[in-house]
């Protein structure tokens, strides 16, 4: 089971949180709800607790780190996540954007590259009771075409642009969020799939993620 405690103080450091992340223009009330609601600090090692309630990106190993609250508040905001919506996710990392997405109702299906990764997130959610979520140790440049189309596609790392192969995974009205570019830029973009041809992009801010990687990585062995 999990060994960190989710105490009086770490429920107020999250009230806070959600105060700085309304005070930066997030204004969905579920959204917000779900992180309030969510112990961030049981993503961290025990040593780093303390960063847990911060509105900053941290380390979590695997030149990866778990997303500043704010850009996984923001691009949640993009998705207007609905109840029973089919999520998939690109980029597990440490199972926080997964757990948000879960608690708002979707049903989501997340893929992780680094295998290390993949088995820490997935045992994590596991001991957190987390249900519908389904994970997958897999390329996520490829996406899961054996199971779309998908109401909403999240990506949380810098494609240098959009991969083609994830656009045709969407619904007819589904959406992709996805930041595209470089280390020296990197927009966020809302793609709605409007017909089977047709995609309307949206560019939605400036951003900085880590590098959207093709292929996997397997656990080092000890």
């Amino acid at each position: 089971m999990n060994s960190h405690k989710d105490t009086y103080q770490h429920r107020g450091l999250r009230r806070n949180l959600v105060k700085e992340l309304e005070q930066k223009g997030i204004t969905d009330a579920a959204v917000l709800a779900t992180i309030g609601k969510i112990p961030r600090h049981f993503f961290f090692e025990k040593a780093f607790v303390e960063w847990a309630y911060q509105d900053k990106a941290f380390p979590i190993g695997n030149a990866q780190t778990i997303s500043q609250p704010y850009t996984v508040a923001y691009q949640t905001q993009l998705l207007e996540i609905k109840k029973r919506d089919t999520v998939m996710e690109i980029g597990t990392g440490s199972g926080y954007q997964a757990a948000v997405l879960a608690s708002l109702g979707a049903r989501v299906y997340t893929i992780e590259r680094q295998e290390e990764l993949f088995l820490s997130a997935k045992k994590k959610l596991g001991e957190m009771g987390y249900q519908g979520i389904r994970f997958y140790y897999k390329d996520g440049y490829k996406g899961l075409p054996e199971l779309a189309p998908f109401d909403k596609i999240i990506v949380t790392a810098a494609a240098p642009s959009v991969p083609e192969v994830l656009r045709k995974q969407l619904k007819v009205g589904g959406m992709l969020v996805i930041p595209v570019g470089d280390r020296t830029g990197q927009q966020m973009l809302r793609i709605t799939r409007m017909s089977k041809t047709e995609f309307e992009v949206e560019e939605r801010g400036d951003f900085k993620f880590v590098p959207f990687v093709k292929g996997i990585n397997p656990a080092r062995k000890r």
